[in-house]
């Protein structure tokens, strides 16, 4: 346990302000380098796979990074609460790995957390999207209709908290190793990004074969945003597949941009 009492509103400011500039140290580091890779693919055979064809807004890139800034504050807050609750004991958090059995449950773990925060985000994202929910809290979001890396972070207030209760309450019940919960969070930073990244990146059988159909990349997250009633999900595709809510375009945009 931490030596130190985190309840402490110094400490907590503190904690918060280390935190932020954690997250917002790796969304840098995870959105820029995709950035440039968007970039330098410009100059070669890739710029072909661009899946929105539309040039973006000016100061687009400015706005999104000013909202994923709020957006990384707000994440901090909601991870220095959960330390505190941790702290008191009132997690399922666990820091012992003693045998074999703890080291598998890591990678199990992780796959459990990952398909918990998909239903949690799925459902979430169609409540956001009902017209009297959607003006004030997730058209931030949408502004940005050609998306780029910084789109992924970029969140109005109230979207970004209700995304942040996510991890605080699964710690409740759920048990996880703190690698798990950092693994978790970089897999969410690094899978938004690659979805809003407007260049597939992924190989031409990803969205037919029996393994990659189930995984979300930036073909089928752009139709969000550009057709906003269906791909709502957030890592795998199974909600949108079950429920009728994947586009009927998907397959054949995804086709067109890895066949150019």
């Amino acid at each position: 346990m931490i030596p130190y009492n985190l309840s402490d509103p110094t400490l907590f400011v503190i904690m918060v302000g280390v935190m932020f500039l954690m997250i917002v140290s790796r969304l840098i580091l995870i959105a820029g380098l995709f950035s440039l890779f968007y970039g330098l693919a410009g100059y070669t055979p890739l710029r072909r796979r661009r899946v929105n064809l539309r040039p973006y807004r000016r100061w687009q890139f400015c706005q999104e990074f000013g909202w994923s800034l709020l957006t990384s504050a707000i994440f901090a807050l909601a991870g220095a609460v959960t330390a505190v609750i941790w702290q008191q004991g009132w997690t399922a958090i666990y820091v012992d790995l003693q045998s074999w059995r703890d080291y598998l449950y890591v990678p199990v773990s992780l796959l459990v957390v990952l398909l918990l925060h998909e239903t949690y985000y799925y459902w979430l994202h169609r409540w956001m999207h009902h017209p009297r929910i959607y003006r004030h809290v997730h058209r931030v979001h949408h502004h940005s209709i050609v998306a780029s890396p910084w789109t992924a972070f970029a969140f109005h207030p109230w979207e970004s908290l209700l995304q942040a209760l996510f991890l605080p309450a699964v710690i409740l019940v759920v048990p996880l190793h703190p690698y798990t919960i950092v693994a978790q969070l970089t897999v969410m930073t690094l899978s938004s990004v690659i979805n809003h990244l407007n260049l597939e990146i992924y190989p031409r059988s990803f969205a037919t074969h029996w393994l990659g159909r189930w995984f979300i990349g930036a073909t089928h997250h752009s139709l969000h945003h550009s057709q906003f009633h269906c791909n709502y999900g957030l890592y795998f595709t199974f909600w949108d597949r079950w429920l009728g809510t994947e586009s009927q375009d998907y397959l054949a945009l995804f086709g067109d941009r890895t066949r150019r």
